[in-house]
């Protein structure tokens, strides 16, 4: 703690020299009046590793709890000889409520020794971290895990190792730290339904380190390291590349090697099939990990992982062997993309559709939660907060529950028909309540090499190839290898809140081959606005832990990954499903030939038909609620 005043100097010089603005200025100053500043503490991990780390406390001689945020992204107070006031901020909010708060960087990221590996690990690295924290004089004891997509990843691992003194944690757009749960096996949103899901492709050219990036030398004091960090934040800017295009590379495998990317995490994780033993040994929650702290989860309608968080609230929620911890676990759902809960606005626009006022009392809730079990106060937390808030779209509401779904549901079964004609928006597929009563199955072309573009959706971090939201898909329905089934127009308005289950009869010509699916909202002028999607991979479809291939003629049941969400469908609209066998660059193309897909560059065209009848009730299952 020596070197605050320094720190304290450096600060206030470098500003006024920069001629940063007054606003600026004034984070940094107010920052200082409240709290002790201590930057680049190399805190040791049982190997001898050190992790880099800052620290801002109250300026109190009373011992304080901890927020900690532990994060691959980089944190440096100063970046291309600019003062960045993002920390600074989030600290000032921590400290001025009486915690201390700690952002540490993961191994081999920036100033943080070692070697990277994706989802923060070694686990041990997290709780060698808890230990450190509770053993410092001015530590109550008490820590919090607090952080949004990677900064939440590593959470649910860690709390797994049941660290005394982690209290409680606020994981957000956490879904990519989920490996398996209660049958979903996404391993961390590399898959969904066994079928490559490229947001990862895009994400690790931004964020993985070379190996043989510059180093710090050995023996680098503290005071070293606060004065080089305000010229070397060890972030340097990938060249900019054409992601969209970068994606369509083939094989799958080689697409950061064509862009020059780094690739040592990738190229060991593109070879791994679902199942593969490697995932298990990593950063990923499995649900054979008990969860054993309090848990405040946060989640979006338009994220890449929304079923996977789901899904994980409920397991720890409802399977938890400690009763104590399945009663403290609750959960916001938003209206919003990936981590962008607190960008709702009076008029929050979600892609192209507008849902209204989205905005929640976010701060005054996370702070509640961490004073009740981070400072011990009897606040009234658990009155005032509902166990599960979900924001419903088409309503444009939020709304409470005390389960998820809510208990009021009702699951309601579509069947799809149509004769033979329901490709494109113009052909005939229907939804109805009732059977078809003859197999008039609807056929299409997959052409790995002519896929169905991706528009909107639940996506993340995949730069300019994917646009996230609720886009109107009417132009896309034009296609001929597209099947449209629609319901009638809505006497009354219903409400949609929960998983929405899919089972499709199929049949192809090729060894494997991919369905998608979209649930749709149709407004009455037409506009046709996506929901959620899913996709499955039909050699996984008896299962990820073995690949059974299709035999031509042969039908099939396909029973797909859930898809979810809040959705009012209100009087004059019509529900929709799209069908098709590609959803491209938001999953990878199966190339159709049953071979590992990852190492190929050349697919076969597969010939796709969906069955309906009563023998082959390919249906929707939608969660109504009374």
């Amino acid at each position: 703690m020596k070197t605050r005043h320094l720190i304290t100097l450096i600060l206030l010089l470098f500003t006024f020299q920069n001629g940063n603005s007054q606003e600026e200025n004034d984070i940094f100053l107010k920052l200082e009046e409240i709290a002790i500043v201590d930057q680049k503490v190399m805190m040791p991990m049982r190997d001898g590793i050190r992790l880099a780390t800052d620290i801002y406390r109250p300026k109190t001689t009373e011992k304080v709890p901890i927020i900690f945020s532990r994060t691959p992204y980089n944190f440096n107070t100063w970046g291309d000889g600019e003062q960045r006031t993002r920390t600074a901020e989030r600290a000032y909010e921590v400290v001025k409520r009486g915690y201390a708060y700690v952002v540490q960087n993961e191994r081999g990221r920036y100033f943080s020794e070692g070697e990277w590996d994706i989802l923060g690990v070694p686990l041990t690295d997290g709780y060698d971290a808890f230990s450190w924290m509770k053993d410092q004089s001015w530590s109550n004891g008490k820590i919090g895990t607090y952080g949004c997509s990677s900064t939440a990843e590593w959470q649910m691992a860690v709390a797994a190792l049941d660290h005394p003194s982690h209290a409680a944690m606020v994981p957000q757009g956490f879904g990519a730290g989920v490996g398996s749960v209660d049958g979903i096996v996404e391993q961390g949103n590399w898959y969904r339904g066994g079928a490559e899901q490229l947001l990862f492709f895009s994400w690790l050219y931004g964020v993985e380190h070379d190996k043989f990036k510059p180093r710090i030398p050995e023996g680098a004091t503290q005071e070293d390291l606060i004065r080089i960090s305000r010229f070397y934040d060890l972030a340097p800017e990938n060249p900019k590349v054409d992601m969209a295009e970068a994606l369509s590379h083939l094989p799958i495998q080689d697409i950061l090697k064509n862009i020059n990317g780094k690739k040592e995490v990738f190229d060991k994780m593109v070879r791994r099939k679902p199942n593969h033993p490697d995932w298990f040994k990593g950063g990923l929650y499995h649900d054979t990990m008990e969860i054993s702290i309090p848990s405040f989860w946060f989640a979006s309608w338009y994220d890449v992982s929304i079923t996977p968080n789901l899904t994980l609230f409920n397991h720890v929620r409802n399977k938890s062997s400690d009763p104590t911890v399945r009663d403290n676990q609750y959960l916001v759902i938003a209206p919003t993309l990936h981590c962008a809960y607190t960008r709702a606005t009076e008029n929050t626009v979600v892609g192209e559709r507008s849902v209204g006022d989205a905005r929640l009392n976010y701060d005054e809730q996370i702070y509640a939660w961490w004073d009740l079990w981070l400072k011990g106060e009897s606040n009234d937390f658990k009155e005032k907060t509902p166990r599960v808030q979900f924001y419903t779209m088409g309503s444009n509401k939020w709304q409470s529950a005390a389960q998820w779904p809510p208990a009021d549901t009702k699951m309601t079964t579509y069947y799809l028909n149509s004769n033979g004609d329901a490709n494109t928006l113009n052909g005939g597929g229907t939804l109805t309540k009732k059977k078809a009563s003859k197999d008039m199955p609807d056929s299409f072309v997959y052409d790995p090499m002519n896929p169905v573009g991706s528009l909107g959706g639940n996506v993340c971090c995949t730069g300019n190839a994917v646009k996230g939201g609720a886009y109107d898909q009417q132009k896309q329905e034009e296609r001929n290898d597209i099947l449209v089934y629609t319901s009638d127009v809505l006497s009354k308005g219903v409400e949609v809140s929960g998983f929405i289950e899919s089972t499709l009869y199929v049949s192809s010509d090729a060894k494997d081959t991919d369905f998608t699916i979209k649930l749709i909202d149709v407004y009455p002028d037409g506009k046709a606005y996506n929901l959620d999607e899913t996709i499955q991979r039909v050699r996984y479809r008896e299962g990820y832990d073995k690949e059974v291939f299709m035999e031509d003629g042969t039908v099939y049941k396909v029973d797909l990954t859930p898809m979810s969400t809040s959705n009012y469908f209100k009087k004059g609209h019509r529900i929709r499903i799209e069908i098709s066998s590609s959803n491209f660059p938001r999953f990878a193309r199966n190339l159709n030939t049953g071979g590992n897909n990852y190492d190929e560059a050349e697919g076969v065209i597969a010939k796709n038909k969906v069955h309906h009848s009563k023998s082959y009730p390919s249906q929707i299952r939608l969660p109504f609620r009374k």
